[in-house]
């Protein structure tokens, strides 16, 4: 059935889609809610509308002890994690019967069956059709109120690989074309030595794999290889004459900007498997929930819902006004029945934090901000990271809802890229340096040994994550825990946002730079935080080098080679965005902004962090600096 894009029509398929109990929960009711009011829903929301929709009708009931058929679905909707089991609206396809939360249960792609119905099916098949036609990866078992898919099997992602290997063969090709074989040779060895750390170990020994040997020498490949790497081919053409100097200084630039990313991919790739392998916890702990506003009277209404609404058994919601001067308290207070709100003189976001863990009674903390809307089973697979005893805090997946114009679509990228690639190769040291404020989880215990949140930087989330590192624990990431956020839409609130992240990174940086010298904080000395510095202080300037000798190469006429070096980088951050979309079942609309993060968008992100840069080193004092709300 068509989509049709009428108000009335929208309203119909969310309420459907509800009462069917698919998509993420929270997102509904804020899609209901704008309009009911009246108010614009954005492209990327129909679409998810749209998704659903053809799910929900692709949900066909099965008669009683009637052979199983393979499903046919999008692919875009095999793995939707959105999914809400829910004893209320599904029925066993095969007796009909329904299906409660404390019954064992078997999904087979979108149906649901009591386990002895469907091993009662299985009987009347061959054994090669289950085989065929059963994949061990769809299976799922719904365990006492335990509603997230249980991963049976992990397996290394084909196209995954696939998608790497053209990248790598990408840099050979252009190695082969360009430069001689000594540059050959070094960017062969350095593509084996990465598919190596991929296929060495493509499943995990145990549930988690943190710690391995071969990571302290993959820490020194990252690090090390690409300004070793470029400097041979920079230095290979040069003294072959196939390059000039301002050449030889803008291929170093470039292969130093772009591999450090490419190495994180064989990691990344294998965090996806990791991840696949976490089992769910025994029982759930309790969880407070913190969201300080300020000034949030547009936005706090649907990030309280959005928390009423999530899937979670035992959860307190503690909403802090730091001295709000609108109608924030007010809108808050509406709910102080089924939340705790409490109201303090305004005294920074750290402030506001530190007080509310004062009164939060659960053993695991997580925070929210309040412009976030929270997946509906966001806390669910939180809980399921902690069930590491050595994991200190869990990161989410942030995603950008707001994507309206191609600022907001390449901040989307960025996350996306930034989250699926980067992110993920830290979690494989367990040593993420960043819980974002938007979504992230400390063990209170652990939060508080580290001292709570410090007023005195602009990026308190920074600064906690790494004190809580520095005491020797672990630090992952949830990709399934999602949250949705706003991102500015105007270049004016971008450059308030980025200012602040940046400065505050390097207040954060220069604070904790004992770490570099101090071996006994593991990865955190002699990865993470080399790594953090690289990419905050010398990746901008290198990445602004090869803007301005590429201008100078236009000048004087040199376009093939230009065209054709940055053709070749482009393509491969092409490749780079199909991987981290393709990694977490994103909008595929987003690759088609991936030049965006080679020319143009990149570039502005360097502008200001160099900035930044400039106005630590002279000392220029710090402020506070926030993007404008829009009204949710």
């Amino acid at each position: 059935m068509k989509f049709v894009d009428r108000t009335e029509t929208l309203l119909e398929i969310v309420k459907k889609l509800q009462a069917a109990g698919i998509g993420d929960a929270g997102r509904l009711s804020y899609v209901l809610h704008s309009l009911e009011q009246g108010k614009k829903v954005y492209e990327s929301d129909k679409k998810y509308l749209n998704e659903k929709y053809v799910q929900l009708q692709k949900t066909q009931p099965v008669k009683k002890n009637t052979h199983m058929q393979k499903a046919t679905q999008p692919n875009a909707l095999v793995s939707d994690s959105n999914h809400v089991l829910t004893g209320r609206v599904h029925k066993c396809a095969s007796c009909s019967g329904g299906l409660n939360l404390e019954d064992k249960t078997v999904r087979y792609h979108d149906r649901w069956f009591h386990v002895a119905c469907f091993n009662s099916v299985l009987k009347t098949e061959s054994p090669e059709h289950r085989m065929g036609q059963i994949p061990e990866e769809s299976k799922t078992e719904l365990i006492a109120q335990k509603t997230q898919i249980k991963t049976v099997r992990a397996e290394t992602d084909p196209v995954l690989v696939l998608l790497a290997s053209v990248i790598f063969a990408l840099l050979v090709f252009t190695a082969y074309s360009m430069f001689s074989y000594i540059s050959l040779v070094a960017i062969s060895v350095a593509a084996v030595m990465v598919f190596y750390q991929i296929i060495s170990k493509r499943e995990p020994k145990s549930q988690y794999s943190y710690g391995y040997r071969g990571a302290s020498s993959y820490s020194i490949i990252v690090l090390i290889m690409p300004f070793a790497l470029g400097t041979i081919i920079a230095y290979d053409g040069y003294v072959n004459g196939l390059m000039t100097l301002t050449q030889t200084v803008f291929v170093w630039c470039l292969t130093l900007s772009f591999w450090q990313t490419m190495l994180f991919i064989p990691l990344a790739i294998r965090s996806v498997s990791k991840e696949a392998l976490l089992k769910e916890p025994s029982s759930y702990p309790k969880m407070s929930v913190l969201v300080p506003a300020y000034n949030e009277e547009k936005v706090i209404r649907t990030t309280i819902e959005s928390l009423l609404s999530t899937d979670y058994p035992d959860k307190e919601i503690i909403v802090i006004d730091d001295g709000s001067k609108d109608q924030t308290l007010e809108i808050a207070s509406r709910y102080k029945d089924k939340i705790k709100v409490i109201h303090k003189e305004n005294g920074g976001k750290a402030s506001a934090l530190n007080a509310g863990l004062l009164y939060a009674t659960g053993p695991i903390i997580v925070i929210l901000d309040a412009d976030t809307i929270i997946g509906h089973t966001a806390l669910k697979h939180i809980a399921k990271s902690f069930s590491n005893e050595s994991v200190a805090a869990v990161a989410g997946n942030i995603k950008i809802r707001n994507r309206i114009n191609c600022l907001t679509w390449c901040q989307a990228l960025e996350y996306l890229s930034g989250i699926q690639i980067m992110r993920r190769g830290l979690d494989y040291f367990g040593a993420i340096t960043i819980v974002p404020g938007a979504l992230g989880a400390f063990k209170k215990s652990k939060l508080e040994e580290a001292g709570a949140y410090h007023n005195d930087t602009l990026v308190e989330d920074f600064d906690a994550t790494l004190k809580v590192l520095r005491s020797g624990m672990i630090i992952s990431g949830s990709n399934m825990a999602t949250a949705y956020t706003q991102a500015p839409q105007k270049l004016h609130d971008f450059y308030k946002q980025r200012k602040r992240w940046y400065r505050g990174n390097l207040q954060v940086l220069r604070r904790h730079s004992d770490i570099l010298l101090n071996s006994r904080f593991g990865y955190l000395h002699k990865f993470s935080y080399p790594l953090m510095a690289i990419h905050m202080l010398l990746i901008p300037a290198a990445s602004l080098m090869v803007l301005a000798f590429a201008v100078y190469q236009l000048i004087i006429g040199n376009y093939y080679y230009i065209a054709f070096t940055l053709g070749m980088f482009i393509a491969m951050q092409y490749l780079l965005s199909a991987m981290a979309v393709r990694m977490d079942k994103d909008d595929k609309k987003m690759i088609l902004y991936s030049v965006f993060l080679v020319i143009g968008y990149k570039q502005l992100i360097d502008v200001l962090q160099l900035k930044a840069i400039f106005e630590e080193f002279i000392g220029l004092k710090a402020k506070w600096t926030s993007a404008q709300r829009t009204q949710q």
